[in-house]
């Protein structure tokens, strides 16, 4: 009997993790499945989905730059996925149509609190960027407690567009990217751009980071590392990538389509070990 059939998509992908992940998750129960991953160009995704459900695909992760797309190809959408215009996860119904789920928010919501043990109720928030990433997580951090949530992007339309999708006029706002070094400091920084993993740096301020702020990377390894440079030598007292949050994304994925939540913590040992 042929395993169950599972992938990820994104351009390029190469580096992600996540067959891996998804493999030590199905060890932990002996479940049997076949998870690849899929390089597929942006004008090429809704024709590479399609075909991989129609030859029996189960479920499929959406990274990078795909999860607009994604979001668009479902029939049903989670409330997370609707919020944020976005999603990370793709499942096939029984009448062939795809549901779409974001779990990115949940995930690093849970990596912060629960792993790193930070509550997050009554930060004053700092969001740097507005795309897709941004939209998966500001929901929950707002959810989780987050006071108030400034959201900056190098174009202020996108930064506007967020806040108003939000409508918490009181709790989140935008500033513009030129006016970083006037905002003061804040105990909450949230690095959600692509400029990491384009290989390229943000230049922020140090004042930004305020003495107990968390500084917080949704990506990780090599594309985390500068940010991170950044808030320990802006003196943050936490400065935490986002691998923590890949596995718990992944971990919500696959509770989805097996109905089994699998332990995280062994998991993440083993990469964190892997990016130390």
């Amino acid at each position: 009997m042929q395993p169950a059939q599972f992938a990820v998509f994104g351009h390029p992908i190469g580096h992600s993790l996540s067959p891996q992940i998804h493999r030590a998750f199905a060890q932990q129960f002996g479940i049997a499945l076949d998870y690849r991953a899929i390089d597929v160009a942006p004008a090429d995704f809704a024709a590479a989905v399609q075909r991989f459900f129609a030859e029996d695909g189960v479920g499929a992760n959406v990274t990078l730059p795909h999860k607009a797309a994604a979001c668009a190809l479902a029939s049903q959408r989670s409330l997370a996925a609707t919020r944020a215009g976005t999603a990370n996860v793709l499942t096939r119904l029984e009448d062939g149509q795809l549901a779409a789920h974001n779990t990115d928010g949940a995930g690093m919501v849970r990596d912060i609190t629960e792993r790193h043990s930070v509550d997050l109720r009554g930060h004053d928030g700092l969001l740097l960027g507005a795309g897709g990433a941004a939209h998966g997580v500001a929901w929950n951090l707002l959810d989780a407690g987050v006071e108030t949530l400034t959201i900056v992007n190098r174009s202020p339309a996108a930064a506007d567009a967020l806040a108003d999708a939000i409508g918490e006029p009181a709790r989140a706002h935008t500033r513009y990217w030129e006016d970083l070094a006037d905002l003061g400091s804040f105990d909450l920084i949230v690095n959600a751009t692509s400029a990491g993993v384009l290989g390229g740096s943000l230049q922020l301020p140090f004042s930004l980071a305020g003495a107990r702020a968390l500084c917080y990377d949704l990506s990780y390894g090599v594309a985390a590392s500068g940010f991170l440079a950044w808030a320990k030598t802006a003196g943050a007292r936490y400065a935490i990538d986002g691998l923590g949050m890949l596995v718990e994304t992944a971990a919500d994925a696959f509770e989805l389509w097996h109905g089994k939540r699998p332990q995280t913590d062994p998991v993440y040992a083993q990469l964190r070990r892997q990016y130390s």
